[in-house]
């Protein structure tokens, strides 16, 4: 019911500010979704419109559920998602992978735990470990950080994350108590500030502000995300509903051509092509 109201929050904003179905003008590109997207659309946009013909992109975000509902209703041309797509979503509409990206697992700078398996994150998260004393660390109540309800990045956390990958594993939920966040700026300054938080977001938009810990033994870098080692990487996506038009098509052509993607691999990401 939550992710719900949410999608239909954002909705009411989008089609208040652009209309039902229409662009702002006849040339802007509506590029609408992923907050963890957003950053990199946005940049890539930018570089884009100095091309000639000057074609604009207009990046909104409000998640990865919202970009592929506004995809739906014809708000947007382009849906921003990070996370795969649900099989009913997949047999409704095209998800074209952009990048690749690791989701880092983040604690405050002086928090001296290094690193994690995805167990003792699965437990932390489902609220069974609630001292940092229980995972080696000091003694310190655990403050947990998650993203919002419609997030691709809670999706993809709740899937590598929370969901049991073994025999002696069991799937739980993330706790109630947690401090849901709309951004993962929203969750870099509250980590930042908080000695017992413990987050997770983009690992192309942490900075040296937080110290990202290892899982499973495998520190996040671009490297360990290409050769698979890390063990959580989820896709970027963008999401069209059939053809897309013109401008849209040429935006993703973009994105997908070296120049693109040296951009999000200098950006922090790692290139599907």
């Amino acid at each position: 019911m939550q992710a719900l109201l949410l999608v239909g929050a954002v909705l009411l904003i989008f089609v208040s500010f652009f209309g039902t179905g229409r662009r702002r003008d006849g040339r802007a590109v509506e590029c609408v979704g992923s907050t963890s997207v957003q950053p990199f659309a946005e940049i890539l946009s930018q570089e884009f419109e100095r091309l000639p013909g000057g074609i604009r992109v207009d990046v909104e975000g409000g998640g990865s559920t919202a970009g592929i509902v506004a995809i739906d209703e014809n708000i947007a041309d382009i849906g921003m998602c990070s996370r795969s797509l649900k099989s009913d979503e997949a047999r409704q509409f095209v998800g074209i992978p952009i990048a690749l990206d690791g989701l880092a697992v983040v604690v405050h700078k002086s928090n001296p735990i290094t690193g994690l398996t995805r167990e003792q994150i699965r437990r932390i998260f489902c609220g069974d470990v609630s001292n940092w004393r229980e995972v080696g660390g000091d003694n310190r109540p655990i403050h947990l950080i998650t993203r919002e309800e419609g997030s691709g990045t809670r999706e993809a956390f709740v899937k590598l994350v929370m969901e049991a990958h073994g025999p002696d594993e069991t799937t739980c939920r993330i706790s109630p108590r947690a401090m849901a966040q709309e951004s993962n700026g929203a969750v870099r300054e509250l980590v930042r500030h908080d000695r017992g938080a413990i987050g997770y977001m983009s690992l192309g938009l942490v900075n040296g502000e937080l110290r990202i810990l290892e899982v499973d033994g495998v520190y996040p870098t671009v490297q360990e995300v290409v050769n698979k080692r890390y063990p959580l990487v989820r896709p970027f996506l963008f999401v069209t509903k059939g053809t897309p038009p013109r401008d849209a098509q040429a935006f993703i052509n973009y994105v997908l051509s070296p120049a693109g993607q040296q951009l999000l691999q200098k950006e922090g990401l790692v290139g599907v092509r």
